[in-house]
């Protein structure tokens, strides 16, 4: 991974974005040795390298057991689904069928989604990872007693015992109370690990591996970055992104924006927004995640991006491969005026478009931060997503915010519970 702020940097004072690496290194402390608010949320800091090899069998052994389904649906809402989403539409080819067919559930009250999911499911011989620490959560708990339901309709208990997996607390909650009456298999949400930083446990690590990617190779690129973004040093890109970004929202920018050019990243952004949104956004602070898929939105929003109020500043996240473009054929009528492009491959001609709309709006005075990676791989994902881990933790601290709570949210739920009648 390779981070460059060139073109943020010119819009920020370079003594004061100095001060600001300074800051965020001593931040970086604070969060190594634990002496910050929510310092007992910490257990994700070592996940890279916390795995035997009996840990990794085991998930591996659930796994490949999972496969032989016609689909899996995985039930979890937040951090409980957001990093499997990412992963898995981020590695998956664009429209070829995979073998096991991965469905996501518990993330929405939608009723037509659940109704048509039951419907779809109905001559499916499908499996439940259910993922939630309480097992009360309202969204992922009413999915899972609509879908155990219809699996007690169909299956004998023998083969839903086989079919469900629960991913839940050690030791309380209405998961782990049925778990252990029912026997089914089970892994642990530890304690000290949060949902939006939960991509490295068995609530991520267990969902890409039913999939069919190696999570072998995403835990080695998050231990490689695990030795990068815990250097205390000013190159350590973790402090430099910190840094930068809280430059630019001191200096009045309140909405970052995560741009890919390739739309298998479009749930990483998701992901992404989450981790920072509910990380940073406390005390009527925070910069607003958003994200934006170009070229498309150019087509919709670039004329925002580049000449309306001047709110936010530009992420964009680059792969560098272009193993599989296709080139622009040769056309003797050239009634589309493109034979210009004849020879070139897309993802030069989408290279050439990215160059230019970053030239374009940092002229329109738009800052800039992008952030390359050579291809879409599990080993790139994983040090992507501990780099941002890492420096979401730093920032939120340069905030003078807990990263690890999320007391807002209780607010629309009390709200909700009142409307619906619960005690």
């Amino acid at each position: 991974m390779k981070l460059n702020i060139e073109n943020a940097l010119r819009f920020v004072n370079q003594n004061e974005y100095t001060e600001m690496c300074k800051k965020a290194q001593e931040k970086l402390t604070v969060l190594n040795t634990g002496t910050g608010e929510g310092n007992d949320f910490l257990g994700w800091i070592d996940l890279p390298n916390s795995y035997s090899d009996e840990d990794i069998e085991d998930i591996q052994n659930v796994a490949d057991r999972m496969r032989k389904l016609d689909c899996v649906v995985i039930i979890g809402i937040g951090g409980s689904y957001l990093g499997a989403k990412a992963t898995i539409e981020a590695l998956k080819p664009h429209f070829e069928k995979m073998g096991t067919e991965i469905i996501f559930a518990g993330h929405t009250l939608s009723g037509n989604y659940h109704a048509e999911l039951i419907d779809y499911l109905s001559d499916k011989q499908f499996g439940i990872v259910v993922i939630s620490k309480s097992g009360t959560t309202t969204e992922p708990a009413v999915a899972f007693r609509l879908l155990y339901a219809e699996m007690q309709k169909r299956f004998d208990k023998e083969t839903i015992r086989d079919r469900i997996v629960v991913i839940t607390d050690e030791k309380k909650g209405a998961l782990r109370t049925l778990c252990d009456k029912e026997g089914f298999d089970d892994f642990i949400i530890a304690d000290n690990v949060g949902g939006r930083f939960s991509v490295l446990s068995p609530v991520g690590l267990l969902p890409i591996a039913i999939a069919g990617f190696d999570i072998e190779e995403m835990l080695h690129g998050a231990s490689m970055a695990q030795d990068i973004c815990l250097e205390d040093n000013v190159k350590n890109p973790a402090i430099q992104y910190a840094a930068i970004r809280n430059m630019l929202y001191n200096d009045g920018k309140k909405v970052e924006l995560m741009v890919n050019y390739n739309p298998r990243l479009k749930y990483f952004a998701e992901w992404w927004k989450q981790l920072y949104g509910e990380s940073e956004g406390k005390n009527h602070k925070g910069l607003f995640p958003a994200s934006v898929s170009y070229t498309t939105d150019l087509h919709s929003l670039g004329q925002f991006v580049q000449d309306g109020s001047p709110i936010l500043f530009e992420n964009v996240l680059w792969v560098n491969d272009d193993s599989d473009a296709p080139v622009v054929p040769h056309d003797d009528e050239n009634l589309d005026k493109l034979n210009y492009l004849e020879g070139k491959n897309m993802e030069y001609i989408n290279s050439k478009a990215a160059e230019g709309t970053m030239n374009a709006h940092v002229a329109g005075n738009v800052p800039n931060i992008r952030i390359e990676m050579d291809t879409v791989d599990e080993y790139n994902l994983g040090f992507l997503m501990y780099f941002f881990e890492i420096a979401c933790g730093i920032s939120a601290y340069i905030l003078n915010v807990n990263p690890f709570n999320q007391p807002g949210v209780e607010a629309y739920k009390k709200e909700m519970f009142r409307l619906l009648g619960k005690e």
